[in-house]
């Protein structure tokens, strides 16, 4: 498997990604902060190791433990100088936008202009009658009827019948694939972005048969998509304008959304991946500040933000305090238990494969951990975005770890798997 253009491509992909302002919670004893201080110190210099040794240009991130709050920033914005990273600079979210958009469908339901087991062809007429293909790899006119509609959570569990194919390669040359390509949907990579605007985008991906009956198996990416259209009818108004409305405001996240003003785009970092050939890290031409800066066509709810650390610390706090930021309830208790508990199967676990969900459940929008690894025990929840970012919350330690990079390398290379093992250990030691 090309394991680096399928990251980048996927523009999420990664096991469960698994960042910090205060938060309520009593002070540490004095040997409670010696250890953290050392854990952090260790964690620190691995970090620094890598971006020393060329594994990163630059990352910011954020370990939050029961009221204490560590940020880091570390290399720059560029190789071979260019700014410093900072706290407040933003950052390509790419697939750590879905928990976002799965958070944002539980308000609308809450609201009453969604339910989870409702088909969604009342607001996405374009997906009634749904055809399944006979055979995944087989011609587009072969087909059986769906055995009954997408519902709102199958979009959220991603198991619509539709999603990104990983084996026996990353998006292999199938009749829908390549149909899906030529429609300019935009299913599986970020960049270039689709020209569609949402209406379009959803009148065109209807013309496609599904992959799968819906409900049968999990498949990355493609719920989320759906999502970004479906909300917006839903809430009679543009997503980032329902986004901002109802989580970005509340959150207090100003410097999050689907584009950046001018000068805040042009704090981006640049975009790097490294040369297969060499091994060293590569300026990617795409994702440009340029393209940042105005309005897309499609906001996509698949991979479509960008964020600074501490606005995703907001949303991920957010989350563990059940629903509650500043003393005001957003969502409910139960809506974010259903968020953030595994809906998969054994079997659909295991059909997954062994990337990206590598293992774990599925929650809304997120990855959830079912059994102990050395990060965690089972309950651990977040995900990843293929443009070099990651968070997970622990609600039993009430643990949160945030590391946003633009390297892609960063998710295949050690370093994330590292920075989530050393962000726990520290709240242990």
């Amino acid at each position: 498997m090309r394991r680096r253009s399928l990251l980048a491509g996927a523009g999420a992909a990664g096991v469960a990604g698994l960042t910090a302002g205060v938060v309520p919670g009593g002070p540490a004893g004095a040997s409670a902060g010696g250890s953290w201080r050392a854990g952090l110190a260790e964690l620190r210099a691995a970090m620094a190791a890598r971006v020393g040794r060329g594994d990163l240009v630059g990352v910011v991130y954020l370990v939050a433990h029961r009221g204490r709050v560590h940020v880091e920033t570390i290399g720059t914005t560029s190789l071979g100088g260019g700014r410093a990273i900072d706290r407040g600079t933003p950052f390509r979210l790419a697939s750590l936008t879905k928990p976002v958009i799965a958070a944002a469908t539980m308000m609308l339901v809450e609201d009453g202009r969604l339910a989870l087991d409702e088909p969604i062809d009342r607001l996405l007429p374009e997906l009634a009658g749904r055809r399944v293909l006979a055979r995944v790899d087989g011609p587009l006119e072969q087909t059986l009827p769906a055995v009954r509609p997408i519902t709102v959570e199958d979009l959220l569990t991603f198991r619509m019948g539709h999603g990104l194919i990983f084996e026996p390669s990353f998006q292999p040359p199938y009749p829908v694939i390549t149909a899906a390509d030529r429609l300019q949907l935009t299913l599986a990579e970020p960049d270039p972005r689709t020209p569609h605007t949402p209406d379009e985008w959803i009148r065109r991906f209807a013309t496609l048969p599904l992959m799968y009956q819906p409900g049968q198996r999990w498949q990355y990416n493609t719920g989320s998509l759906v999502l970004g259209v479906l909300l917006e009818r839903a809430a009679g108004r543009p997503l980032a304008e329902f986004l901002r409305r109802r989580l970005f405001g509340p959150l207090g996240m100003r410097h999050t959304g689907f584009w950046l003003p001018r000068a805040e785009a042009a704090r981006l970092p640049g975009l790097y991946a490294a040369n297969p050939q060499t091994g060293q890290l590569e300026l990617q031409p795409r994702s440009t500040p340029a393209e940042w800066s105005r309005p897309p066509a499609f906001p996509s709810g698949a991979a479509g933000l960008a964020s600074t650390v501490d606005d995703y610390f907001a949303f991920g706090r957010f989350l563990l305090t059940g629903g509650v930021h500043g003393g005001r309830r957003l969502l409910s208790a139960e809506s974010v238990r259903r968020l953030t508990t595994n809906h998969l199967t054994a079997q659909q676990i295991a059909d997954a494969g062994p990337f990206p969900l590598a293992g774990h459940g599925w929650g809304y929008g997120m990855a959830v951990s079912v059994t102990p690894d050395e990060v965690s025990g089972p309950g651990r929840y977040g995900w990843d975005g293929g443009y070099g970012t990651t968070w997970f919350n622990d609600p039993h330690r009430d643990l949160t770890a945030i590391a946003l990079t633009q390297t892609v390398d960063f998710l295949f290379n050690g370093a994330r798997e590292e920075f989530q093992r050393l962000a726990a250990a520290a709240v242990e030691k």
